[in-house]
């Protein structure tokens, strides 16, 4: 049954439209940010929700300057997961901040809010909530928190393009929203980020940031970096905008079929969904039992050897990594993490994909689970 065929686990959707955009901009002579960026920035907040979108060179860069603009400094604490790519929480250590680690809920891989509660204290300024995999995190719960404890909320779509909370888009819900646009994302700019708020000052303070902090040319009130989007990236990412909901649609068809076959398989559980929420599949993550007869690495390897490229996210908790071993963070906190960390695998749930590709997929698992 099986065949030469290789499977990316994620794969960029660039079509004739975003090649002819880029190509205008080229042949215009405009390259740096200008009048895409701000169109591209207008169409991004209308389609989030908030009066304002600044966009910036990378989802790393939105999180420092969403944090800066926030007023996150020395002496604050920022709770936020340890199960999450490692610069949401380096964000917190740029503003000489700290950042605590709350736990997760093991069906959805989030925040989990009853966690966030154990970990206030009076240093608490703020929570940063990642929407992990395109699942959006339990926002009613974190709003909550926040008013009952006047904090604030940064919200990490950086994995959530397009993906809503009881009707909500993500990046609308806190006081500021974080997107990344790197190549893998659901929507891609090449490298790219955006800040998305209804805060007037924050969003003027990101602008500044951004570009030296400079209100006009030459004259600079602020401390900031060059932190621009160009406008070649923000014509890629404009016609991404306008492809993001198909392709979001294909994402969660793709995802629904993989469940349906995954589903029978012993020691293979299929991703959690929220009945709340409009999950977006940045990633389709298994949970790979101690009852499936491998590990979840030998069962990577197995995939690999069949052409399936797998990924996992994430395979050591930020707690844990070197950097915040040699911080000081104890190592056994946050335990739901550290086991989903030993468990999750990623499969390829990309627009790509075609119906042969997802049974192929999950005929290999299901192969791999008589072994």
């Amino acid at each position: 049954m099986w065949d030469n065929r290789f499977i990316p686990i994620a794969k960029p959707f660039i079509g004739d439209e975003e090649i002819e955009a880029v190509i205008k901009v080229l042949r215009s002579g405009m390259l740096a940010q200008g009048e895409e960026v701000k169109l591209f920035e207008q169409e991004f907040a209308e389609y989030i929700g908030v009066k304002h979108a600044i966009a910036v060179a990378n989802g790393t860069a939105a999180l420092d300057l969403a944090l800066k603009a926030l007023g996150i400094g020395p002496g604050n604490e920022v709770i936020t997961t340890p199960f999450t790519f490692i610069a949401t929480a380096n964000a917190v250590l740029f503003q000489e901040a700290r950042p605590i680690f709350a736990d997760i809920d093991p069906r959805t891989y989030n925040l989990d809010p009853n966690s966030v509660l154990e970990k206030i204290t009076n240093k608490t300024k703020a929570i940063i909530v990642v929407h992990l995999y395109g699942q959006p995190a339990d926002m009613k719960a974190f709003r909550e928190i926040a008013e009952d404890y006047k904090l604030l909320i940064i919200e990490d779509a950086a994995q959530a393009h397009g993906a809503e909370f009881e009707g909500r888009k993500v990046g609308s819900m806190g006081d500021v929203g974080i997107f990344s646009f790197y190549p893998t994302k659901n929507m891609t700019t090449g490298e790219g980020g955006m800040i998305t708020t209804n805060n007037d000052q924050v969003a003027r303070k990101a602008r500044l940031l951004r570009d030296h902090g400079q209100t006009r040319k030459y004259f600079h009130e602020i401390l900031g970096w060059n932190l621009r989007m160009t406008n070649i990236a923000a014509a890629l990412g404009r016609v991404q905008l306008r492809r993001l909901d198909k392709l979001n649609r294909i994402r969660e068809e793709n995802a629904e079929k993989l469940t349906k076959g995954l589903q029978v398989v012993r020691g293979i559980t299929p991703p959690y969904v929220d009945p709340r929420v409009k999950h977006v599949w940045h990633q389709y993550v298994i949970r790979v039992e101690p009852g499936f007869p491998l590990s979840r690495d030998e069962l990577a390897e197995f995939l690999r050897s069949k052409g399936i490229g797998t990924a996992v996210h994430y395979p050591i908790p930020v707690h844990r990594q070197p950097l915040y071993r040699k911080l000081g963070y104890p190592q056994d906190d946050c335990p739901n993490a550290i086991e989903a960390s030993r468990r999750v695998l990623s499969l390829p749930v990309h627009p790509h994909l075609s119906d042969d590709d997802i049974k192929y997929i999950i005929d290999a698992v299901k192969e791999a689970s008589r072994q």
